[in-house]
């Protein structure tokens, strides 16, 4: 199939920005496809010209219907990065499409700065959640990521106060490459409203935490207490076990099932950026627990269903991976469940009651997969000495779905 939908990647510099072939495109194109911005660096062209829809997701029905023209959309920078070209690609399929991309936003601004772009952490926060920068905030890390306006710089600074790192530098990058080009830093505790910055930007972060700064890693096991929750959770050290037995990858998505407040959803997501979780609790209060933590720990994309589970999982999208906290003891709730895997999805439950460690035990009889009894004892103040106090043993079940089974 010959391409029929160019994509032309293009800076702040414009069509003087572009290597012949691409500015050929542009100016050969019978339709011209873009945000205001760009199409006003097209000058000369008498091509139709399509603004960026709403809602956006009308806009591969508008390309199709001129398909057998010369089609030319035009993106900042790099289509390919937090760009237009990936969402057209999986609609109008790879073969469809010409891209030619410019140098991106995080090219530039590592050309300005000095920094070794294969050592950046990247993100966009263009239309998106702040706390999405949360698992990032990591000290010694540098980040790199797309603004949503011109107020966000100042936002991202009031982040990193908030979270002990009030000495990390924040620099916005703006109109990068172009006549504009204005670049702004100070350390976060620095940052006010009044300091002007353009509403394209791009916001480079090096990571400075204080002494008392705490520690979030992204590693499975975060500490009890960065969690808000009524004593019912998976702790520390069970909820790292689990998540090794989930075993998050990239673009899978768990089945949270009793989420209690959230710790193991929460964490399946801060694996990697494109890990979906679905949490399904029923009590309002713990609902609301889940919402708190994963605005607080970068995860705001967690999906709360406030049902039973009997409610909803007929409901929901395929999962790669499931973890019972609670409910065990809902009826046909173990057939649901695996009946929602496919071949190399995981199951993982935790009990702590007699009733629950015989449906564990069923499940296994009928399945196979393992049971682990898990004991933990932490060490107590036992007068001017310390002792051990051991929390309550977790049976834990887990199983990976086989063709044969």
């Amino acid at each position: 199939m010959t391409p029929w939908l160019a994509i032309i990647g293009i800076g702040d510099d414009g069509l003087a920005g572009l290597a012949p072939g691409a500015r050929l495109m542009v100016e050969q194109a019978d339709v011209l496809v873009g945000g205001e911005r760009h199409l006003s660096m097209i000058e000369t062209s008498e091509a139709e010209r399509l603004r960026w829809p709403t809602p956006f997701s009308t806009l591969s029905a508008e390309l199709q219907a001129r398909q057998h023209q010369a089609v030319c959309v035009l993106a900042t920078g790099d289509p390919n990065w937090f760009g237009v070209a990936s969402r057209l690609s999986a609609e109008l399929g790879p073969e469809a499409l010409r891209v030619v991309p410019s140098p991106s936003a995080f090219s530039l601004c590592c050309a300005r700065l000095g920094w070794a772009l294969q050592d950046i952490e990247t993100l966009s926060l263009h239309g998106r959640a702040i706390e999405l920068l949360h698992p990032y905030v990591q000290p010694g890390s540098k980040v790199l990521a797309l603004s949503h306006d011109g107020d966000t710089p100042s936002a991202v600074a009031k982040l990193l106060c908030e979270r002990g790192f009030k000495d990390s530098r924040v620099t916005a990058l703006s109109h990068i490459g172009g006549t504009d080009e204005n670049i702004v830093s100070a350390p976060a505790s620095e940052w006010n409203d009044d300091m002007q910055v353009a509403d394209l930007n791009t916001i480079a972060i090096t990571c400075l935490a204080s002494d008392d700064a705490p520690s979030i890693p992204r590693v499975a096991g975060l500490a009890d207490e960065l969690f808000e929750h009524d004593g019912q959770m998976t702790k520390r050290e069970v909820r790292a076990i689990t998540l090794s037995k989930l075993a998050p990858s990239p673009g899978h998505r768990l089945w949270d099932i009793g989420a209690g407040c959230g710790s193991v959803s929460v964490e399946w997501m801060r694996a990697h950026p494109s890990c979906e979780a679905i949490a399904v609790e029923p009590e309002p209060d713990r609902v609301a627990m889940i919402a708190a933590n994963a605005a607080t720990l970068g995860t705001p994309d967690l999906e709360v269903i406030a049902k039973p589970a009997s409610e909803c999982l007929s409901e929901l999208p395929r999962p790669d991976a499931v973890f019972v906290g609670g409910g065990i003891t809902e009826p046909g709730l173990g057939d649901q469940l695996w009946a929602a895997l496919d071949v190399g999805g995981r199951l993982v439950a935790n009990v702590v009651t007699v009733e629950g460690e015989g449906i564990v035990a069923s499940w296994q009889s009928r399945w196979g997969g393992e049971l682990t009894r898990i004991g933990i004892s932490r060490a107590v103040p036992i007068g001017r000495r310390q002792g051990w106090r051991p929390m309550m043993p977790v049976t834990q079940f887990s199983i990976i779905k086989r063709a044969s089974a």
